[in-house]
């Protein structure tokens, strides 16, 4: 919390930003407070240190917002994956947050299961109408998780 406080502080000292909780440009990584302003990723957490963008902006954009501006859905990304594989989200209005295969509420911690329990993943894609590539995006989430 004295994080948040600090924050708050150093975004109405420094930068003259009102009310910063309501403000658009607020990111989050989970962690650490942003200020995505003028093209560049501000660090609050870290008393107004600029952030590396390259970095922290492929995880940024894997953050679907609502029209409120509010996060409701995520796509993690996993190192080695391409910031456009968007094949597992994480959605609290699908499976109750779990992971899933995008598109199919299918849980990536079931198709685990069955693969661990020694089912082919061609056969687990027939049984979901999926592609290979999504069942192994999905095991290779769950083991990296």
């Amino acid at each position: 919390m004295s994080v948040l406080r600090k924050a708050i502080t150093y975004a109405e000292d420094a930068l003259g930003i009102e009310r910063l909780l309501l403000s658009d440009e607020l990111r989050t990584s989970g962690q650490d407070l942003f200020l995505d302003r003028l093209r560049d990723l501000i660090s609050l957490s870290k008393s107004g240190q600029f952030a590396m963008r390259k970095v922290l902006s492929a995880y940024l954009k894997r953050v679907e917002r609502d029209d409120n501006a509010l996060p409701f859905r995520l796509y993690p990304l996993r190192p080695a994956w391409s910031e456009h594989n968007r094949t597992i989200v994480i959605d609290p209005r699908v499976s109750f947050g779990r992971p899933t295969v995008a598109g199919s509420g299918i849980s990536t911690a079931a198709l685990v299961d069955r693969v661990d329990a020694g089912e082919d993943i061609q056969t687990l894609a027939d049984d979901y109408r999926l592609e290979v590539a999504q069942i192994e995006d999905a095991v290779l989430y769950e083991k990296a998780a």
